[in-house]
């Protein structure tokens, strides 16, 4: 079996959540005679069938090990062992003893065990029966019906918790419901009322394990994109990310986009193309901005030298100094510093509304969205959330956009001085792309993305400096205007599934008067440029204990 690729996938998505082959080996089984050997119905998002009924056998595995600890428990009097058989209280050796009463009446003390809801009932004799003597007291154990799916969401807190406030964390993304937290210990050093335990002797086998709780989204996208985007944390150590999910830039308030048909000339687009547009021999007009050629394969990819000259741009810099840059305006508007430099980017234009093509069209890859399977993960490294490819990434591959709040750089400078010092989880994006092309620019005509409270899956793409897999170039998607652009990631290199996405932010970590402080680089890369940053931080960090 282990020798089938289509085996041999399903176990590369199982190992990446922490489940061993031995133990989704027989639940693989179990679902391909349920369904006789069609895989598809297994396969389908990502395998979710299968992720679902592994958790599923562990929670009723778990449960039948705990009920039958209790009916085996040496430590009470066999009179008052817990016994079920076929659904109704069994008690072991009654012989010649009066009947217990075959109906609970009103007034039956219940005992509450952990989470699970069982009820241990002590029932009350009938009406002219003699009292049971307190040596062969007996317990019936009523088991209440399963919680609903939506129930998963426990991880293991208070137990008279309803189903409806199971993993209201969840919330924290507003993704729906389609949060799964799969339950797998319980806190350690838990307060338990009396009302909880209601009798129960604190030494009751109720303890933790040593495993964290598994949080898992179906969807982080709110079924915005095209394909589903899974977020996991096998370690249960990282709080869910409080953001609202984004396909699309949306302006905060005082950023001029000014996106309309009358900007676009005729000059500029193809009117007069239909359906494909890399299908016809002679490039349209919208090739005319890259060299009269288009820079996408047939096959969506980006062509060969386009990438390599894009790649190329940061080891030659190719600089260009504003006269009065609005970054350095933002933070002193009457003392400006000179301007530190911007990247001449080449852009990329594709096809727009104003076009005669349809969107299948090869010149619109960046407009059709997310294709590719992604997932946000929790690092191994301690960087926190990440995100990673559950496929192979050819290169060139168009993986998806930098999408945020389309603010001013005045606006970002208020808002990051306005947040009490906590710290932030995203690094905004400058447009700065072509800044150099004008002597003085407005301060509503700079602009940048913030992805912090509001954006998509690229907010969690984690920084690497110099060899990173992805690189950020600007795409021409609604309007000539190069004050507003949208960041499209595409990959250097073949990406292998399961590796970490990574782009390089281009910060530069000796600018201590940008609005957002650097942070500690732990990209791992040979050339990081974090390490002489981290290095300065340690010789003083001696010298003034030694000081």
């Amino acid at each position: 079996m282990s020798g089938n690729p289509k085996v041999v996938n399903a176990f590369r998505v199982t190992r990446a959540l922490g489940i061993p082959d031995a133990e989704i080996k027989p639940v693989l089984k179990d679902l391909l005679r349920m369904y006789d050997k069609k895989w598809e119905l297994i396969e389908e998002d990502n395998y979710r069938t299968l992720i679902d009924a592994y958790f599923d056998s562990k929670e009723n595995k778990g449960k039948e090990e705990k009920r039958e600890a209790m009916e085996l428990d040496g430590s009470e009097r066999p009179g008052k062992r817990l016994h079920l058989v076929n659904g109704r209280a069994a008690v072991a050796n009654d012989r010649g003893k009066k009947p217990i009463a075959p109906h609970l009446v009103s007034g039956d003390r219940k005992i509450s065990i952990g989470n699970h809801k069982k009820d241990l009932v002590i029932p009350k004799t009938e009406e002219g029966t003699d009292t049971i003597s307190s040596s062969f007291e007996r317990a019936v154990l009523v088991r209440r019906p399963a919680l609903p799916d939506s129930s998963r969401g426990s991880t293991g807190g208070n137990s008279g918790s309803s189903s409806t406030e199971v993993g209201r964390s969840a919330r924290d993304l507003t993704c729906g419901d389609n949060h799964v937290s799969r339950p797998k210990n319980r806190q350690c050093g838990t307060e338990r009322s009396q009302a909880d335990l209601n009798g129960v002797d604190s030494s009751c086998p109720i303890t933790c394990e040593d495993r964290k709780p598994v949080n898992f989204f179906r969807d982080i996208t709110k079924s915005t994109e095209k394909v589903k985007i899974t977020l996991v944390d096998e370690t249960g150590n990282e709080c869910l990310p409080k953001f609202n999910y984004i396909p699309h830039n949306i302006i905060y308030q005082n950023a001029n986009v000014n996106i309309s048909l009358a900007r676009i000339s005729d000059e500029d687009c193809c009117t007069d193309c239909s359906g494909d547009c890399l299908s016809v021999a002679i490039p349209c007009a919208c090739a005319r901005e890259t060299g009269g050629e288009y820079v996408y394969t047939p096959q969506g990819l980006l062509k060969e030298d386009f990438l390599a000259a894009c790649v190329k741009e940061p080891e030659v810099h190719n600089f260009v100094y504003c006269q009065d840059c609005p970054n350095e305006r933002s933070k002193n508007e009457y003392y400006p510093e000179k301007c530190k430099g911007h990247h001449i980017r080449k852009f990329i234009k594709e096809c727009w509304r104003k076009c005669g093509c349809d969107l299948s069209c090869g010149n619109r890859v960046v407009q059709r969205g997310i294709s590719c399977k992604l997932q946000v993960f929790v690092t191994p490294e301690g960087k926190g959330w990440g995100v990673r490819t559950l496929e192979v990434l050819q290169k060139g591959t168009f993986v998806c956009e930098y999408v945020g709040e389309i603010l001013t750089n005045t606006e970002l400078y208020e808002r990051n001085n306005q947040s009490s010092g906590a710290k932030r989880h995203t690094y905004p994006v400058l447009l700065d792309g072509d800044w150099g092309s004008e002597r003085i620019l407005k301060d509503d005509d700079a602009l940048c993305l913030d992805a912090t409270s509001h954006g998509n899956v690229a907010r969690f793409i984690n920084h690497r400096c110099y060899d990173a897999n992805l690189i950020d170039i600007p795409v021409q998607v609604e309007t000539p205007d190069r004050h507003y652009y949208h960041l499209a990631f595409f990959t250097t290199r073949k990406v292998n599934a399961f590796e970490e996405l990574s782009w390089d932010y281009g910060i530069d970590f000796d600018d201590h008067g940008h609005p957002i402080e650097a942070f500690s680089c732990n990209c791992g890369s040979v050339a990081c440029r974090g390490k002489k940053q981290n290095g300065r931080k340690e010789r003083r960090g001696k010298r003034f204990v030694l000081g």
